[in-house]
């Protein structure tokens, strides 16, 4: 591989870039940013009062016990994606819609973070002429998660928002909101891929790659 020549960002998997290295380097992008998104939200919870004695999905690392099906899909289709929606007792914070929505946004911002530490490692790698492409396909996915997350429907983040701005007595409207939400999102990127009509990614794709661009210097 050219250590000059960096994935495309966003990557999303397809006929020019199935090459064993690219989907093995992809795939575990995937599991990195969906294993910190996940417990960026468990802590934050943790910390915000909804506290648990050894929950089984809380603070194990196990990348795969976070890998939804149709976040996996999404991550294959469209280059973002979501982990298993993190449970959150929301009876157990002192300002419930306040708190979720911290809780929330945890996990998109654990994704920055992570992207800057391989953004860091990459220019290590490059000043000592090895090839940093794994670290910034690392890189890439994270920001794409995180970006991807200000997309106003559950379970992205910005979807949390907008759940809990909708009034406490809507209960049926949170919970349909919650089920449709990412078959909506699976349909959309589908559509996308389809028509070859950008629909979403015009307002997020030039996002991820100035802040790709920011964090890796290229």
């Amino acid at each position: 591989m050219d250590p000059s020549t960096a994935w495309p960002v966003p990557f999303v998997l397809g006929p020019q870039n199935l090459a064993i290295d690219s989907a093995v380097a992809f795939v575990v992008s995937v599991l990195l940013a969906c294993m910190v998104n996940a417990e960026a939200q468990a802590f934050a919870g943790t910390f915000l009062g909804d506290s648990r004695i050894a929950p089984k999905d809380r603070f194990n690392f196990n990348a795969f016990l976070h890998v939804g099906i149709l976040g996996s899909i999404c991550y294959l289709v469209a280059g973002f994606g979501w982990p298993r929606t993190m449970d959150l007792d929301r009876s157990k914070f002192a300002h419930p819609r306040l708190y979720m929505v911290i809780a929330r946004f945890a996990g998109p911002i654990a994704n920055l973070l992570l992207a800057g530490i391989a953004g860091s490692l990459a220019g290590v790698m490059k000043s000592w002429e090895w090839d940093p492409r794994v670290f910034l396909l690392v890189v890439g996915v994270n920001i794409t998660t995180a970006v991807y997350n200000l997309l106003p429907i559950p379970p992205l983040a910005m979807g949390a928002l907008v759940r809990e701005l909708l009034p406490e007595d809507e209960v049926r409207t949170r919970s349909l909101f919650d089920q449709v939400g990412p078959y909506l999102i699976i349909a959309l990127v589908l559509l996308e891929r389809v028509t070859h009509h950008g629909i979403i990614t015009p307002y997020f794709d030039s996002l991820v790659r100035t802040v790709y661009g920011f964090i890796t210097g290229q």
